[in-house]
């Protein structure tokens, strides 16, 4: 520290102790008016990136083909059989009152859905009103069979064993927050190209505060349904056993389940600190001033990010704690360094002992908060605006908490006085005693088990895997678990996906058979297309009465009645377009590709156009052919069509649609393997070009989001180490002291990463950013060991001595804020939230690597590699 700046710091805070609290204590004042303005965000745009065409594409199919949004109620009975009378009136009930909540736009259960088969029927008959479960006369046992074995609702409405089914509320299509983003990205995309002109800019500003107000409102309102769902199902759950699943669902219960952990936890970790600091200090001012230090920065922070209506998201949901980890860090070494003084001085005067520890723990202090705001600026490079901000918060926070820790600690000790002298000097029972003697003494060991736990963390890291599943965030004892568990065992899986497919570009479809000599190859079905649908005379009057539809071609009179009669079709036949997915051909494309993707065993319900042509063809008792298939096409009566039809298809562009749920339960669930697996069967086996196919939905755009993190965390992670490594440089001044302080940060990242690897913990959106957390650590332990062994080695030239006294001084500091962080923190380990622990646990192991590296193998490569000349060793 300059002696001007030293001069304005003793003016400013020193002899003006009161003074300068109470200014820190007047901007604490006005940053908490902003605090009820503080918001935690878990809206979808957290789980995506900022600028992904995938989520634009998304957009645009959301807009195409109707809400995809939707919640899954499961059904029980805890008395008698699903299909028993009053069990069905139960159902009833619950249908009835779930439509009538807010935000539900339709209901589809087992009491909805036509029966085809129940009897089975012709045909000609899918222009009527269909049955439905409740119809008069409907044999409930065919029906059972019908919802456990048709192509349609197979896995999709009733479990194997009958007993749960599952009802869909599909929720309200939100045209105002489309029509918001897309201005809103519209005008950012401008932006990205070119500089916005003056109105340009205004209106983006407009609009996407506009967006940001309107989402907190409708996260709100998505909130408060699901609450109003529960609230309805607990009014059955003493008749019935019912679980909710959906991704509103999944996005409720992690805001809950955070603000939850971030309560009752920050209190705990609270009290453990509390407990921890009086424990190794036992005097009350050195558990206030540091309390005292962490609140005010926090209350600082959390305000002015509250009045700039900056929020935390899932993501960024750790900020809180580990900005009470850095600033607690610095409290603590402050703290560590006066007692040290005042036991070697204890005539100097209180204005002298103060100073001396700020003089002497400004420059460490400073380059460990310049160090660890790199590891934390790595996040800035992802594409994901929530890592995005949790780094810039990150920065602001590690520089906040330096200038309030050297304000509020110094100025407090002035206020205090000097207080009692414990009097120890002697450090040789302390536990960092045992480190230095043990590095002494057996310093090859310390080599040797250093590159062991490397060898081990280059095999970790070999198994990380850039995963994860939504249903790993839970405990099994969760009613988000058990839902999540029960609906992809039972109902066909939870997480969406959509494959989009373009009709190919040729002048004339295929015709005739091209269906059977496309799919009788196919491994995965089970051989209902292999026989010849066509031979013998199954179709021989069929060309000679294209002109007069009097006779039916497919036999048994199923069109004998007029099957095409506008006023009962919502697909009117002179508004029917040509489409290349209602041909055989076509058909056959999206069979083959259906049963590819329904034998993954990830992969739970297929739906597509596959559906209704396996069933018009069962009803007709042969495999259509085109013409057939026309006529297939104008028979669908409005129910029908909107139900089988409409959502796997869009004649205007003919396209198509097969959608499919990924069972998040599956062990084997690799969204990007997945993806790559679809894509390459779907050229190579199917024919489909390239260009033609396109994956969207949730499990798109959260993969997305899962491989940008990996690119921008774990590639950059080597250009961190580089700006560490220069900042070393301009701090030591020393090429080999700055190799000898990476080592250890290296091996302590190592260790954590490889411990995850080992250990199956993927890294995903809740656990990347422990790697600038090890690194932030590891660096802060570094600089402050190094630059204390400088100073003691100054003193006799004697390596082992200066190792002692480091050890005996600074190596205390680092001990108990290790303990106090490792202490508190393992409370999350009792949390109901997987990330809440993993955080815990990793931030457990970052400290313990960072401490064992600072205490034992960064001695150690100083003894060896004696950076400060030659010196003598005792």
């Amino acid at each position: 520290m300059s002696a001007t700046l030293l001069n304005v710091y003793q003016n400013t805070v020193l002899r003006h102790p009161l003074g300068a609290i109470f200014a820190v204590l007047a901007l604490t004042l006005a940053m908490a008016f902003g605090l009820p303005n503080f918001k935690l965000d878990a809206s979808a745009d957290s789980l995506t990136l900022e600028h992904d065409d995938d989520l634009n594409y998304f957009r645009e199919v959301v807009q195409r083909y109707g809400s995809d949004n939707f919640l899954i109620v499961t059904f029980s009975p805890k008395q008698g059989d699903l299909f028993d009378d009053q069990n069905l009136q139960l159902l009833s009930s619950l249908r009835d009152e779930l439509s009538a909540i807010k935000g539900v736009e339709s209901m589809l259960s087992l009491l909805d859905v036509p029966l085809l088969y129940s009897p089975k029927i012709g045909v000609a008959d899918l222009k009527n009103e269909l049955n439905t479960l409740l119809s008069p006369g409907v044999d409930r046992q065919l029906a059972r069979e019908e919802f456990l074995n048709s192509p349609i609702y197979k896995n999709l409405i009733l479990s194997a064993d009958g007993q749960t089914t599952g009802m869909l509320a599909t929720l309200e299509l939100d045209q105002k927050y489309l029509d918001l983003v897309s201005a809103r990205d519209a005008l950012r995309f401008i932006k990205s190209k070119q500089d916005l002109s003056v109105e340009q800019q205004i209106e983006l500003d407009r609009v996407s505060q506009e967006f940001l107000d309107y989402r907190t409102a409708k996260a709100a309102q998505s909130h408060q349904l699901v609450a109003d769902v529960r609230d309805l199902m607990n009014g059955y759950r003493d008749r019935a056993t019912i679980f909710l699943g959906g991704p509103d669902m999944i996005t409720a219960d992690m805001v809950d389940f955070i603000r939850s952990d971030l309560a009752t936890f920050g209190i705990g970790i609270l009290i453990f600190v509390i407990v921890t600091l009086a424990v190794i200090f036992r005097q009350l001012r050195w558990v206030v001033l540091p309390l005292s230090t962490c609140a005010l920065c926090l209350i600082i922070i959390l305000g002015f990010l509250s009045w700039i209506d900056w929020r935390l998201t899932v993501i960024s949901s750790n900020f809180v704690a580990l900005l009470l980890i850095i600033t607690l860090a610095l409290t603590m070494h402050l703290i560590v360094r006066y007692r040290e003084l005042h036991r070697s001085q204890p005539d100097a005067s209180q204005e002298q002992l103060v100073t001396a520890t700020v003089t002497s723990m400004a420059k460490p202090c400073l380059y460990t908060v310049l160090t660890t705001m790199v590891a934390f600026l790595s996040l800035v490079v992802s594409n994901i605006r929530p890592v995005i901000d949790f780094g810039w918060m990150m920065t602001m926070g590690i520089s906040l908490a330096l200038v309030i820790a050297f304000i509020i600690i110094p100025a407090g000790m002035m206020l205090l006085g000097k207080g009692k002298n414990t009097g120890v000097t002697d450090n040789s029972a302390s536990v960092t005693a045992i480190f230095s003697n043990f590095t002494e003494r057996h310093g090859s060991w310390v080599i040797l088990i250093a590159l062991g736990l490397g060898a081990l963390s280059v095999v970790g890291i070999s198994r990380l895997e850039v995963e994860n599943r939504f249903i790993d965030y839970f405990r099994s004892n969760t009613e988000i678990y058990q839902g999540m568990e029960i609906i992809d065992a039972s109902l066909g899986g939870t997480t969406p996906m959509d494959i989009i497919l373009q009709a190919p570009t040729f002048a004339e479809p295929e015709q005739s058979n091209a269906f059977d000599s496309e799919y009788s190859d196919n491994e995965y079905g089970d051989d209902e297309y292999s026989d010849d649908a066509f031979g013998d005379d199954a179709f021989a009057s069929v060309e000679a009465e294209t002109d007069d539809y009097g006779d039916d071609p497919f036999g048994d009179d199923a069109f004998g009645d007029d099957a095409f009669g506008t006023d009962t079709n919502s697909s009117d036949s002179n508004q029917l377009k040509d489409t290349y997915w209602f041909t055989s051909t076509g058909l056959a494309d999206l069979a083959k590709l259906q049963a590819f993707i329904e034998s993954l065993p990830e992969v739970g319900k297929v739906s597509s156009l596959v559906q209704i042509y396996d069933v018009a063809s069962d009803l007709s008792g042969h495999k259509l052919n085109d013409f057939e298939i026309a006529f297939m096409r104008k028979s669908f009566g409005p129910e029908i069509y909107n139900q089988m039809v409409a959502p796997y298809l869009i004649e205007d562009i003919d396209e198509a649609r097969i959608q499919l749920r990924a069972m998040e339960t599956d062990g084997l669930l690799r969204r990007a393997d997945l993806l790559e697996k679809i894509r390459d069967y779907a050229v190579n086996e199917v024919g489909i070009a390239p260009e033609d196919i396109r994956f969207t939905g949730l499990l798109v755009l959260y993969n997305n989001m899962l491989q940008s993190l990996y690119k921008s965390q774990i590639l950059t992670l080597g250009a961190v180490f580089v700006g560490i490594m220069l900042m070393f440089l301009v701090l030591f001044r020393s090429a080999k002291i700055s190799v000898i302080a990476i080592v250890p940060n290296f091996l302590a990242a190592g260790i954590v990463l490889g411990g995850m690897g080992l250990t199956g913990i993927p890294l995903d959106m809740m656990t990347i950013t422990i790697a600038a957390i090890t690194v932030g650590i590891g660096v802060d332990h570094a600089i402050h060991y190094i630059t204390r062994f400088q100073r003691e080695f100054s003193i006799d030239g004697d390596y082992v001595a200066a190792m002692h006294r480091a050890h005996a001084s600074i190596g205390l500091a680092l001990f108990y804020t290790a303990i106090t962080i490792i202490v508190g923190f393992s409370i999350l380990a009792l949390s109901n939230f997987i990330p809440s622990i993993y955080f815990g646990l990793l931030t457990g192991l970052a400290m313990t690597a960072a401490l064992l590296g600072s205490m034992t193998l960064l001695p150690k490569l100083i003894l060896i590699a004696k950076p400060l000349g030659a010196g003598r060793t005792s």
